[in-house]
């Protein structure tokens, strides 16, 4: 299974994830366990499985 570790602006915020939605100005990400925590103000900027990265960007 790919889990990604999740940047935004640069900076570590959440392992593992499993599972990404954005909608609108708001990112949630999951991990295999269920744990979750969204992101306001901000999207998805890029998704790279082969170094196992999901890259967010602030929009203010």
């Amino acid at each position: 299974m790919c889990e990604l570790k999740v940047l935004l602006d640069g900076k570590l915020v959440f392992e593992d994830a499993v599972y990404a939605k954005a909608d609108h100005n708001i990112v949630i990400v999951k991990n295999i366990l269920g744990v979750s925590k969204a992101f306001t103000n901000s999207e998805i900027e890029e998704v790279d499985i082969e170094n196992t990265r999901l890259l967010l960007s602030s929009t203010q």
